[in-house]
């Protein structure tokens, strides 16, 4: 299998950049496959997982929330809102923060309810990646 270029940039650091096989992308459209030679296309992300196909079928996992992704003739390039790998994720950590941030919503009033809201949604994103 051919490689090309793939690299993941949140605005906290850099957290995938390498040659890789394929790269599976979670677009608003639906999720595609990028592989050498792919046409050139840009897309908005929604919430969910990136997996990078690495040589010798190692594959790494990533979840993102929001971002674009461009391929060109130079590979891949994800600029995401947020990006976290998978293994980095504590599942009995993050039902807790659920559970708060549930809490939270149940407790607030008016603006503070939309951001307890918004808050409570990311994390229920997160814990649905988890389960991926």
């Amino acid at each position: 299998m051919t490689a090309f270029r793939f690299e993941l940039v949140s605005p906290e650091k850099l957290l995938f950049s390498g040659d890789v096989d394929s790269v599976v992308v979670p677009s608003t459209e639906g999720e595609f496959m990028v592989m050498a030679n792919h046409a050139p296309v840009m897309a908005s992300l929604r919430p969910g997982v990136v997996t990078v196909g690495e040589a010798a079928g190692k594959s790494s996992r990533l979840y993102v929330r929001g971002g674009f992704a461009e391929v060109s003739s130079k590979g891949l390039t994800i600029l995401a809102e947020q990006a976290i790998p998978l293994e980095e994720l504590d599942s009995a950590k993050l039902d807790q923060q659920v559970k708060d941030a549930e809490e939270d919503v149940n407790d607030a009033r008016d603006d503070a309810k939309r951001a307890a809201s918004e808050k409570l949604a990311q994390l229920r994103e997160l814990r649905a990646a988890l389960k991926l």
